[in-house]
């Protein structure tokens, strides 16, 4: 009789063993790798997986983001399952809406409850949740406030003011033996990440936003040129010809090195120049980027990151469950602390832990919040080819073959003929 109980109970076990494995799934997700982000990725799904029983592939996909949108374009328009979650620009979700779930279908009406409205409302078309927010960005100035006490310097709050500053520093750390000092680097390759620096100067001086809300074509103005022109005089004077190619990564690379007075850069990059390997950590500060002038204003570009479902999974729900989880609040938190990703959580900003972390995200909340945006929603699908065509041109006056004044008035030019009636 306990013979036969003891084979039953194998038998048993077995068959239960058979069911769980034939119900768990393997979903795969796109990642990001700039900083530490692919870390925090895997970190996250090893705890859901832990949690559910399922698992998890991640997708290897291009840190630049404009590659990153193409090789998404191909895969969704193949109608392919490939990937199941896709980490997306929060330029995106209005280029690739038609192929992504509505996650209020699945999570629920209130799914997006407690993140901030801006970036659900930008998240949302046609009345569907098509992303979740996972963290926001906008663009912020780093210093080196030993250098800049060294040398008898407040912290500059125009690019005027800036750019004396990082002259004179440059100048003379390399007098004194540091031939590699650099006054000031940022995201010079012809990129996304050009299109949101650009922005940021030509918005700081009043020149607009490329194109308005109404979807008027607005880059042809003299601030626009005159901020374009002053970006142009940094190469080969603050900042290396080098700069013409350069990502984030790069950028971060020089300042942590100990070779840079200023980066521009977006926040995630204060945990690794705070980190116990970087040349300088318990030398930096981050405040908001300089004004165009007396008569201009800060101008953050506003950036971040999604998590969105393809419409073209084989495990819609699971999938959208892992979204939930690894933009909830306990994995921002997380995410926050180890590595200053900014939270779509408001109530995170006034969590003590985290302002504990990443002090800045208390007194630069306000920039967070009304960072600029890049005119992706009067642009509509056609976005792709306007921020091609901006970043191309500024980096045609970072380059010195074409001053402002020209560069601005062909860019109106070419995307007149992009717009033609309506975009």
């Amino acid at each position: 009789m306990k013979r036969t109980l003891l084979t039953s109970a194998i038998a048993l076990a077995s068959f239960a063993s058979a069911v769980s494995s034939a119900q768990a799934a393997q979903l795969t997700i796109s990642c990001g790798a700039v900083g530490a982000e692919l870390t925090l990725c895997q970190e996250g799904i090893r705890a859901w997986e832990e949690k559910t029983g399922h698992s998890v592939d991640v997708v290897s996909t291009p840190n630049s983001s404009t590659e990153r949108l193409s090789l998404y374009q191909q895969i969704l328009s193949a109608n392919s399952s490939d990937i199941d979650v896709m980490q997306i620009d929060v330029v995106w979700p209005g280029l690739l809406a038609n192929h992504l779930l509505d996650l209020r279908e699945v999570l629920g009406e209130d799914a997006a409850a407690g993140h901030f409205d801006t970036i659900v409302t930008n998240n949302t078309i046609d009345d569907r949740l098509v992303a979740m927010p996972w963290f926001t960005d906008a663009g912020v100035l780093y210093y080196r406030e030993d250098l800049l006490e060294k040398y008898g310097h407040e912290v500059p709050t125009t690019w005027q003011e800036l750019t004396e500053t990082a002259r004179e520093i440059k100048n003379a750390e390399r007098a004194d033996g540091n031939s590699r000092m650099q006054g000031f680097v940022f995201q010079g390759r012809a990129y996304e990440g050009l299109t949101v620096n650009a922005l940021e100067w030509v918005a700081s001086h009043g020149g607009g936003s490329v194109v308005d809300q109404d979807g008027e074509v607005t880059i042809n103005n003299e601030h626009a040129a005159e901020a374009l022109d002053l970006a142009a005089s940094w190469i080969g004077d603050i900042s290396p010809e080098g700069v013409l190619n350069y990502t984030e990564e790069e950028a971060r690379g020089v300042f942590q090195g100990g070779n840079a007075v200023f980066m521009r850069n977006w926040p995630y990059a204060w945990s690794l120049a705070q980190s116990d390997d970087s040349d300088v950590r318990d030398k930096v500060g981050v405040t908001q980027l300089p004004a165009g002038g007396e008569n201009g204003q800060s101008a953050a570009g506003l950036g971040g990151w999604n998590l969105a479902v393809s419409r073209y999974s084989e495990h819609p729900e699971l999938a959208a469950d892992l979204v939930a989880f690894l933009t909830g609040e306990a994995e921002q938190k997380r995410r926050a602390i180890q590595a200053s990703y900014n939270p779509t959580i408001d109530a995170l900003y006034q969590d003590e832990e985290v302002l504990e972390a990443v002090p800045f995200f208390g007194t630069l909340y306000d920039t967070f919040t009304n960072a600029v945006a890049r005119p992706s929603a009067p642009t509509g699908d056609a976005y792709g080819r306007v921020s091609n065509a901006f970043f191309s041109t500024a980096h045609d006056v970072l380059s010195g073959s074409k001053d402002g004044a020209q560069a601005v008035s062909d860019l109106e030019g070419e995307l007149l003929r992009l717009k033609r009636r309506n975009w």
